[in-house]
């Protein structure tokens, strides 16, 4: 079931960037009109097994969002820019992370990859999170579903519970059902 679903990711990452690419462009041109800063934003995250990998996403916040130390962002984060907040609402921003799915980094479905910050102070709550390194990470999760954003470690904690009722219950029927909860969001625009 696991090359299945790896094939699978694999497919839909290539067909996606294919025909999605016109509209990344346009996406990566009113990023750079909004805001002098970068078009995509990298980040360090931890994967599979514990495996670090940089993540691809567009950029949604100010250059000097981090200037302080990471924080976790929210629904009215005044650090977000304008085009980056309809980005976010219907998870536009997210739309590079096909190239991670190809390269192997991610899954089309799986637990969301948290960055090693969050990790320490996450495992301090709870024992349970190396659990959720057990699956590649995903472009969306259950817990993104079911729960959406979380703007605190308590948050994730909670969402956390999502994702490991995923894993123990996972099929590619289940993934089907994510992948569709996930596309009626993003038409809804409610994704933040």
């Amino acid at each position: 079931m696991k090359l299945i679903k790896r094939l699978a990711d694999i497919i839909v990452s290539i067909l996606a960037l294919l025909t999605l690419w016109p509209f990344l462009l346009l996406i990566a041109l009113l990023i750079k009109f909004d805001n002098s800063g970068p078009i995509f934003y990298c980040q360090e995250r931890i994967g599979l097994r514990g495996k670090p990998f940089t993540i691809f996403k567009f950029c949604t916040m100010r250059t000097d969002a981090e200037d302080s130390g990471p924080k976790l962002s929210n629904p009215y984060d005044k650090r977000v820019t304008h085009i980056g907040f309809y980005l976010r609402r219907f998870r536009l921003d997210e739309l590079p992370q096909f190239a991670n799915i190809l390269r192997g980094d991610m899954s089309l479905v799986g637990p969301r990859p948290e960055r090693a910050y969050f990790i320490e102070q996450i495992s301090q709550h709870s024992s349970e999170f190396p659990r959720l390194l057990q699956m590649r990470p995903g472009l969306t999760s259950w817990g993104q579903v079911k729960y959406g954003y979380a703007s605190t470690v308590g948050q994730i904690c909670e969402r956390m519970q999502y994702d490991l009722y995923y894993i123990d219950h996972f099929s590619l029927f289940f993934d089907l059902k994510i992948i569709l909860h996930t596309v009626r969001i993003v038409f809804s625009g409610k994704g933040m």
